[in-house]
């Protein structure tokens, strides 16, 4: 295994973003279980703590294998797999429901986590989308076009284990890529963690609220 937990690597990977240091930086996380990977690099860089808020859009007689994704990017980002659309046999009209249920529930989540908070400004400023791994990279693509679409000067993709050839597929998403370790044998994610434990909701808001009472310096 190669990190203890989520907040070990992330505190592995902000070691390799101390050169954005003195930056104006905006730390994104996908949210669960990429809040305490971005925990630690916020608390290094001395930035915000955002979240990118994206869903898989999974198959309907299938759910767990990913036809898209759909990030919150103001108007919705949305990402499709033709070709497991296309071997599923799922119609449009299929697709668009998963998708509209999909967007239901990021707004529920935008509501949980974030209710009334005042989001950082994005435009200008250097972006770091940070999640605790990448496999497939349908939802890492969705939210990095719906940061993307927020207007950074500089668009950096960080996290600490993925395929090769999927981080191969965002390099044209990205300006930068840093990831700790990649493994062509990949399987699932949680492979690569000793503890790899669910995060809840309430896990993610008290971590924002720990980043902004840093901030504020409270």
């Amino acid at each position: 295994m190669s990190f203890y937990d989520r907040t070990d690597a992330g505190r592995r990977l902000a070691a390799e973003l101390e050169k954005f240091k003195g930056e104006d930086v905006v730390v994104f996380a996908l949210p669960r279980g990429g809040a305490p990977v971005a925990e630690p690099i916020a608390a290094s860089l001395d930035a915000p703590l955002d979240l990118v808020l994206v869903r898989k859009i999974g198959v309907p007689f299938q759910p767990e294998l990913a036809m898209g994704a759909v990030a919150d990017g103001g108007d919705p980002v949305v990402v499709r797999n033709d070709d497991v659309i296309a071997m599923a046999d799922v119609s449009e009209g299929e697709f668009q429901d998963v998708c509209a249920r999909e967007l239901k529930e990021i707004e529920r989540r935008r509501r949980l986590y974030l209710g009334s908070r005042a989001r950082p400004e994005a435009k200008g400023h250097v972006a770091i989308v940070v999640d605790d791994g990448v496999a497939t990279g349908a939802t890492t693509r969705a939210a990095l076009r719906a940061v993307r679409a927020r207007g950074p000067k500089k668009l950096v993709l960080a996290v600490p284990v993925a395929p090769p050839d999927t981080l191969d597929s965002l390099a044209p998403e990205v300006d930068e890529i840093i990831c700790l370790e990649t493994h062509r044998a990949f399987g699932a994610i949680g492979f690569f963690y000793r503890d790899f434990r669910q995060i809840s909701d309430d896990e993610v808001i008290d971590i924002l609220d720990r980043c902004a009472r840093k901030a504020s310096g409270a």
